[in-house]
């Protein structure tokens, strides 16, 4: 029997063109100046300090610019900074550093009213009848939990945050490796066999599946991966009920 439910985002709750046409313009647009304004922040010191490291081992981005060991309090480097994270926008690269900036920037933006969170139109009641259900609900996305909640919090259906029990990104670990999830499932204190992993990527649902865990692809129209190769498959979250037993 499932207890515990583990959701994706973009495709499963959300729709896949939220994320691409609003959200990452949105961080593109206001990097440089967000960077600039807020750089003596210790939280945003240390996600620079945390991309200098990943910019440094970039092989690829340093035949295209040169490599910097140490960041210094200048204008330059910060800009060299956010030339990269433009760079790693647009290759769409899994990206710790640049989630959890992203996630700073989202903040701004959903405070100012910039921004609110567009979910699939039945999310909201599914999520509601799930936890009414006593299931656990958590969520694993590559965005950073901040951004996470924050899409959970600002939202035409209120705040749907405290329906949520656990929240997983990338610190855990990549989505498309095994050990993340059993890492997930030995945070939530909960066997594997008892949890649903949700996802609208193939791969990300076979490392669930190695893991012990069991799987749903999201195959909605929109969504980039339309192959659920051997998964079980549901188009619409109303659907996942029948898989739940």
């Amino acid at each position: 029997m499932i207890s515990h439910l583990l959701l994706d985002i973009e495709g499963t709750t959300c729709p896949v063109n939220f994320v691409s046409d609003i959200l990452f313009p949105y961080a593109s647009a206001n990097i440089t100046q967000f960077v600039e304004e807020n750089h003596q922040d210790a939280s945003i010191a240390k996600i620079l300090q945390n991309a200098l490291d990943e910019y440094n081992n970039d092989h690829e981005w340093h035949k295209k610019s040169p490599q910097k060991q140490q960041l210094t309090d200048s204008s330059e480097d910060r800009m060299n900074l956010c030339d990269y994270f433009l760079h790693l926008i647009s290759i769409d690269k899994k990206s710790t550093s640049l989630k959890d900036l992203q996630g700073k920037i989202w903040k701004k933006g959903y405070i100012d009213g910039d921004i609110t969170s567009r979910l699939f139109p039945e999310t909201a009641d599914c999520l509601q009848q799930w936890a009414a259900d006593k299931l656990t609900l958590a969520v694993y996305s590559s965005g950073s939990i901040e951004a996470q909640q924050l899409l959970y919090q600002h939202t035409n259906n209120g705040d749907l945050t405290a329906l949520f029990s656990h929240w997983f990104d990338t610190h855990t670990g990549p989505k498309k490796t095994r050990e993340s999830y059993t890492q997930i499932c030995q945070t939530m204190h909960v066997e594997p066999n008892k949890v649903l992993f949700v996802s609208d990527s193939g791969d990300e649902c076979d490392a669930a599946e190695q893991a012990g865990v069991q799987t749903l692809f999201s195959k909605r129209a929109g969504n980039p991966d339309q192959n659920p190769k051997h998964h079980r498959w549901v188009g619409n979250l109303r659907d996942l009920a029948q898989h739940l037993s």
